[in-house]
């Protein structure tokens, strides 16, 4: 029995300003998944700490935090089947520079940092993501 998946993703500040969130959007729905819930945002500094709390004692977090906090955001819940390691395989790698040519940040991604997109790596990732932005998502 194939049972479908539900994964966070977000299309970050860069890609929304570069005018490219529309073509990710379309890779998404080329690439099968269902987008269950989509809004586009502008974070709050209190919704991006809590978001990458993960990583408050990283160096980067503070330049994370202001990077996300830049300009609008498009949060969504996408499912299919396999949805968190397919979602992670179409961005492609963190850096740019090591994604697989096809990949999302590949195509789009600047820098480590400003790589277009992000993905929840894990089944509890994905349950804590979705549950900070789309807390009635069932």
């Amino acid at each position: 029995m194939i049972t479908n998946e539900t994964t966070f993703a977000i299309i970050k500040p860069d890609a929304v300003q570069d005018n490219i969130a529309g073509f990710i959007i379309y890779l998404i729905e080329l690439n099968k998944f269902k987008i269950l819930e989509l809004k586009k945002v502008q974070l709050t500094r209190k919704e991006a700490e809590e978001f990458y709390d993960i990583h408050k004692d990283r160096p980067f977090f503070n330049e994370l935090v202001e990077y996300m906090i830049s300009g609008p955001v498009i949060l969504m819940a996408l499912e299919r089947e396999n949805a968190i390691n397919a979602w992670r395989e179409l961005m492609g790698a963190t850096d740019p520079k090591n994604a697989a040519m096809g990949t999302i940040r590949k195509m789009f991604g600047k820098s480590i940092g400003s790589n277009a997109t992000h993905g929840s790596d894990s089944p509890e990732t994905a349950k804590r993501e979705l549950g900070i932005f789309f807390p009635n998502l069932k």
